[in-house]
């Protein structure tokens, strides 16, 4: 693969690690290899994890293996598949669900992307279904299929959240356009609905604990419930995807909860075009999991990977290099991952 021109990061909080990344650069030869890896806006999480891999790769590549990635902001998921397909950026992070999207060319992907492979899942989208108490019969996700007619807060007009909300419930029978009465707001405002009564439930996938419903549980002591989700309703949900796994959010994750919620999450992913170097998709794979602290000092979000859980949700098929150190370390990989 030809290298990339390199791109001039966009300002980060991480100045003192960028700072060493620059001066590796610096002494660079030009034969080096700059790879691009789409991020997101800089307000969100994708682009700090996005420029903790940019400072590993910088740190722990550069100088010996002659290869490093250099994390610019996009417009997202949808984007960042565009941009892979283009070739205008050869790493890209994406939601679980664009990933399918890509795989398949459904939603608003025109066509199926087959440039477009995995490498790990980097952190979680934890399903948050929240609504009033007097509404949770089952304690279940059926319990939002009779709650047809009620407003409901499910994410921001044209917002990943709300597309998410609508594929899942979707499963379950439910058209959100005409089930319900939609509440567009963001999570604090949609926390803030569901307890002042102007909604009776919202969905809001995160990481938990998520400061909405924290600040949401704790003001709202047994007025408030949290849904699980059984077996049965996650493949109805999944539709077949095999995008969103198994998540417990723990006993006392918020306030006053007592018990153990069984839900359901997808991943964030880091992606990249099929033709890259297997070697050097090797070479990261193995650096991320060997530095861990180093991206986990960097960015929180990064806490959530362990190689345990490495290909949990993945959409696409792997990189033939991802693979290869997976193999190396004995992980099981499903055969629906392997690359073709």
């Amino acid at each position: 693969m030809k290298p990339t021109h390199l791109i001039k990061p966009a300002t980060t909080a991480f100045a003192a690690l960028a700072l060493i990344a620059s001066a590796t650069w610096t002494g660079a030869a030009r034969a080096d290899t700059d790879y691009v890896l789409n991020t997101a806006s800089t307000g969100g999480t994708y682009h700090p994890v996005g420029t903790a891999i940019s400072t590993l790769s910088k740190v722990k590549l550069l100088p010996k293996k002659k290869f490093s990635l250099t994390a610019v902001n996009s417009a997202g998921s949808g984007a960042n598949v565009q941009a892979l397909g283009a070739g205008t950026a050869q790493f890209a992070i994406l939601q679980g669900l664009y990933g399918s999207y890509a795989a398949t060319g459904t939603g608003p992907i025109t066509e199926p992307q087959k440039n477009v492979r995995s490498i790990t899942m980097l952190w979680q989208n934890v399903e948050q279904f929240v609504v009033a108490k007097s509404f949770a019969k089952t304690g279940t996700v059926a319990d939002l299929v009779a709650m047809k007619g009620q407003t409901m807060a499910l994410g921001k007009q044209n917002s990943g959240t709300l597309g998410s909300n609508k594929v899942l419930l979707a499963g379950l029978g439910i058209d959100i356009a005409k089930d319900y009465k939609l509440l567009y707001a963001g999570y604090g405002p949609s926390a803030d609905a569901i307890a002042n009564g102007q909604a009776a439930g919202g969905g809001i996938p995160s990481g938990p604990p998520t400061g909405a419903i924290t600040k949401l549980f704790a003001s709202n002591a047994g007025k408030v419930a949290l849904l699980n989700v059984t077996d049965e309703e996650m493949a109805k949900m999944d539709g077949g995807r095999k995008l969103w796994t198994r998540y417990v959010i723990k006993a006392g994750t918020y306030p006053g909860q007592d018990k153990d919620v069984n839900t359901i999450a997808q991943p964030n992913f880091l992606a990249v075009n099929a033709d890259v170097n297997e070697e050097h998709v090797y070479l990261l794979t193995k650096a991320l999991y060997e530095n861990l602290n180093f991206l986990q000092a960097i960015h929180k979000a990064t806490k959530a990977m362990n190689i345990k859980s490495a290909v949990a949700g993945l959409p696409v098929p792997l990189h033939p290099g991802a693979l290869r150190y997976y193999k190396e370390v004995g992980l099981a990989v499903p055969d629906h991952l392997m690359p073709k």
